[in-house]
């Protein structure tokens, strides 16, 4: 199927590695310039190489999308795009009481405030243009709330609220938001919360990932490029009667109906 994307331009944000650098991939292979961002240099230069190899221009901004700084340095090397992919690493894990005022705040920074400052710059030239797509990156946390990981729920439901709204207002100009939920896929953050096991629980990091992969209906993590080709899609010119939705890939690891 054609996307329909060649020759459009979008902002991939925390796009070095993992679930961002899935979706970067997968726009590039349908003829999407880029403008790749993420705190790393060297990982964000290297990927950035790598997607040029799709013939597609690669702009890669290394910052902290988190912060305002961050933002206005993105925003203007990324001038006028037609699709934004909002990504940010999720908070660490713990317990109710370990966290206090600041740790909110930073987690609201980088899982609703980021994505929300983004999208208040974009989408009035999108409206303007007639066309756009905004993906964000969230968590399956926002339908099953994952009791240790209380500071990204709280965050990243927050930004489900807001596209809730958000995205009715814009249809009308030919701009969808929608949200793409991830479960588990094998990425570094799936390291980091089996590390996690591993420490707790004394096992091994194959033992933990096994246990993990036994309460997926799929049995198996999911995998970047599958994550990147259903962003992919939600970009595409094919999704524009698709309005502030929450689409799972989790494996059918969250048990639901609708």
């Amino acid at each position: 199927m054609d996307l329909g994307l060649k020759g459009k331009k979008a902002l991939v944000c925390a796009s070095s590695k993992g679930l961002g650098k899935g979706c970067a991939a997968a726009l590039a292979a349908e003829g999407v310039d880029l403008v790749l961002n993420a705190r790393g240099a060297e990982a964000l230069e290297a990927t950035a190489a790598e997607l040029r190899a799709f013939g597609v221009s690669v702009t890669a901004v290394a910052a902290d999308i988190t912060t305002e700084e961050g933002q206005a340095k993105v925003l203007e090397a990324a001038g006028q795009v037609d699709i934004l992919v909002t990504n940010a690493g999720g908070p660490p894990p713990g317990l109710w009481k370990d966290w206090g005022r600041e740790d909110f705040i930073k987690a609201l920074d980088a899982n609703m405030l980021a994505p929300i400052a983004l999208m208040t710059a974009l989408l009035p030239g999108m409206c303007d243009r007639g066309w756009g797509r905004v993906v964000n990156i969230t968590s399956q946390s926002v339908k099953a709330p994952i009791p240790q990981l209380g500071l990204s729920n709280s965050a990243r439901t927050g930004l489900t609220g807001y596209v809730a709204g958000t995205s009715r207002q814009v249809a009308e100009f030919g701009v969808t938001i929608n949200n793409l939920l991830p479960g588990i896929h094998a990425t570094d953050r799936a390291a980091s919360l089996d590390s996690g096991v591993v420490a707790k629980e004394g096992i091994t990091m194959d033992e933990a990932r096994a246990r993990r992969e036994a309460t997926i209906p799929a049995r198996r993590y999911g995998t970047a490029e599958e994550f990147g080709k259903a962003c992919a899609f939600l970009c595409s010119v094919h999704s524009g009667f698709i309005v502030g939705q929450n689409l799972l890939l989790d494996g059918g690891g969250t048990n639901f109906t609708i």
